[in-house]
């Protein structure tokens, strides 16, 4: 039998099935209202600029592939695509690690001033990231690492607020298992890398998901730190094909959609991974 806020036997009751009734239609609503948009720019794309401009239907008058087709030669997107999966890639790894390694100096370590850290990291969450990008951008320029992947990197393993998820968790985790690893002998950094680690595996896929979601969408920073030379990621490209003057309305709704696939494909592959760790990493803090 299974258990929840409405149970199996609850449900013949009357005020049971109308609670049952609003939720399902309140849910239906929701689905729609997010999936509507989505919805209007694939059925957009099937459509030539003279029908975007005259017709105010929703579906295609007839649903035309070789649009899409001439758009992804337009837009030459291929490349972007790797040059995404670069940033998305080491900035996971940045994540995880360096804000990982403080989080457990904070959580675990704990050495002298440790605390005057952790309010500085809990601080930093207040200041908006749009303060911080001036000086931010300054220091890239100043060090010479602009045109290529290496600060986007960086900025991802800087996170306050992962760090913050880290730290959460870590404490939450059996010191018991610290100490033994440690009569016998393990190094810090073997205590990090094969003991917290994998055992911080929720936390890690619900990092990682925030990540790679972020890098995706993200525009300013790789706008400014890559420009719009052979580096550029999807978004970048996006932006530049859409200030093209001989790009219409109609090639930008499928240039748009083509930079919508990958995290759709990535959310349909692991929401279920990523709901049964959100609520692993909630029962836990």
């Amino acid at each position: 039998m299974r258990t929840g806020i409405i149970r199996d036997f609850d449900k013949n009751t009357t005020g049971a099935k109308i609670t049952l009734v609003a939720v399902y239609l309140v849910s239906a609503v929701i689905v729609v209202v997010s999936l509507f948009p989505i919805f209007w720019v694939l059925m957009a794309g099937f459509k030539n600029l003279a029908e975007l401009m005259r017709s105010t239907a929703i579906l295609p008058e007839t649903f035309n592939f070789s649009l899409y087709l001439q758009t992804w030669t337009q837009l030459n997107i291929l490349q972007n695509y790797l040059n995404s999966l670069y940033v998305i890639v080491g900035s996971v790894a940045s994540a995880l690690i360096f804000n990982g390694m403080l989080a457990y100096g904070i959580a675990i370590l704990k050495p002298r001033g440790y605390r005057i850290v952790s309010n500085m990291v809990i601080i930093s969450l207040l200041i908006p990231a749009t303060i911080a990008l001036v000086p931010l951008f300054v220091n890239i320029q100043r060090f010479n690492l602009g045109g290529f992947f290496t600060p986007l990197w960086f900025a991802a393993g800087a996170s306050a607020f992962y760090v913050v998820l880290f730290r959460q968790f870590f404490e939450s985790l059996p010191s018991s298992i610290i100490e033994a690893a440690k009569i016998d002998g393990a190094s810090q950094l073997t205590i990090f890398s094969r003991i917290v680690m994998p055992l911080s595996k929720p936390i890690c896929v619900v990092i990682t998901i925030f990540t790679v979601n972020g890098t995706w969408s993200d525009f300013l920073l790789p706008f400014l730190v890559l420009g719009v030379g052979r580096w550029q990621t999807v978004m970048v490209r996006l932006f530049v094909f859409s200030t093209q003057q001989t790009i219409n309305n109609d090639d930008l709704m499928r240039a748009v959609v083509f930079s919508m696939i990958p995290p759709i494909i990535m959310f349909f592959l692991f929401q279920k991974r990523l709901t049964e760790n959100i609520v692993t990493v909630g029962i836990k803090g």
